[in-house]
């Protein structure tokens, strides 16, 4: 049988997928079963932060392989431990939880939302009510599908986690507005990645940070898709100068490989107690190498420069592509390597047309369509896909 039709016969339907069948990756290319090359700026959906099959992360994961891949969190692994040092370096003093996923980080975030909540009264009155923002993903648990208002997410599996209300973007008295005595925690993303590229202004998170402050509620952080050098900084919230009291993160941290972390800041991270969590593959040592790798690496080859030096013309860019195509494009939203063309109509035959032409992307909330290249990316390949997005539009 062909890939395809083993497709069909065994594996759910559970994804809209492209009809081509990659075999191979290097850098910011990726070829298909038929020979087919493209310029592969999903990344996988922001996780392959330094492109594919780089050298040295793959040798790094290939020597740990050789001494130890996993071992149970009741042990202590030398990876791991060294990684959270890191993560808290970046992050501010602190304490780091592991586990697999962006869904299983914000996962944890919710439950430590109660934690604090029912540590913080006199326990008649607990504290349990997180606030999103409208149109913000969290993930696909039912926790992560209770803290995302979106119809497609939530149906058709309701009820819901009880206990969430949502705000909106970058209007801080629609979050004010919420806030009563049950309320434990806000979390937001910093850049809507799923809902659309949506950027909080750094006001809008400093009016969040005193906000919290003032009711006396956690504020916290889904970097899951923006963070992890994305924006040209480790974190996209670090601009606006705030401190958080928790953090989620995932996808880029492994470079391609599954690992997912949280970071606590330390008044937080005391509240934990043996057997309140757990992960079992959480921060392995094959998943920590990795990310220890991504880490590594970026600042090594200086590719934290590379972002912040082409983004702004990349960047520019699409802004030419919005001024010749009007009546196609309706907002460009970019902050970094992270970019979305949001459309007036349909984005998917545009999509499809870009694969066509050599260019993979991966659509978003609102027909916009998200461009995530690799940190590796050079000028050339970042020019070429303005080229191919030029000449897709002139096809509709």
């Amino acid at each position: 049988m062909q890939t395809d039709e083993l497709y069909d016969k065994f594996v759910l339907s559970n994804y809209a997928r492209a009809p081509i069948t990659l075999v191979k990756g290097l850098g910011c290319k990726v070829w298909d079963d038929a020979g087919n090359e493209y310029l592969d700026f999903t990344s996988g959906i922001a996780v392959n932060s330094l492109g594919h099959c780089h050298s040295e992360w793959i040798n790094n994961l290939a020597n740990q392989a050789k001494n130890l891949i996993h071992t149970s969190n009741i042990f202590r692994n030398e990876k791991q431990a060294i990684l959270a040092s890191k993560l808290v370096d970046k992050a501010g003093n602190g304490k780091v939880f592991f586990c697999n996923s962006g869904t299983e980080a914000n996962e944890f975030l919710i439950k430590i939302a109660r934690l604090a909540g029912y540590e913080a009264t006199d326990k008649e009155a607990k504290k349990f009510k997180v606030l999103t923002a409208k149109n913000s993903f969290h993930g696909r648990t039912f926790g992560g599908m209770a803290a995302t208002p979106q119809e497609k997410i939530q149906f058709p599996f309701r009820p819901m986690l009880v206990g969430f209300d949502h705000g909106e973007i970058n209007d801080i008295d629609s979050f004010a507005s919420l806030i009563d005595d049950q309320t434990a925690a806000i979390l937001i993303e910093p850049i809507q990645g799923e809902g659309g590229i949506h950027i909080c202004t750094d006001a809008f998170l400093q009016d969040l940070r005193t906000l919290c402050d003032e009711k006396e509620i956690l504020l916290m952080l889904d970097e899951v898709q923006c963070g992890i050098y994305r924006t040209g900084k480790f974190f996209a919230f670090e601009s606006s100068g705030i401190q958080p009291d928790a953090i989620a993160m995932a996808k880029g941290l492994g470079g391609g490989f599954p690992i997912g972390a949280v970071w606590l800041k330390e008044k937080i991270s005391q509240l934990v107690k043996p057997g309140m969590h757990g992960c079992t593959f959480g921060g392995s040592p094959l998943a920590c190498t990795a990310a220890l790798s991504v880490i590594e690496i970026v600042e090594k080859e200086g590719l934290l420069s590379n972002v912040n030096n082409l983004s702004e013309k990349w960047h520019a860019g699409f802004y030419k592509v919005l001024e010749k195509f009007p009546q196609l494009i309706k907002s460009i939203r970019a902050s970094g390597f992270l970019v979305g063309v949001e459309l007036i109509s349909d984005m998917m035959p545009v999509i499809k047309n870009l694969r066509e032409n050599g260019l993979l992307t991966v659509g978003a909330g609102g027909n916009t369509i998200r461009f995530l290249p690799p940190f590796m990316v050079t000028e050339y390949d970042l020019d070429q896909s303005i080229n191919i997005l030029n000449n897709s539009l002139s096809n509709f």
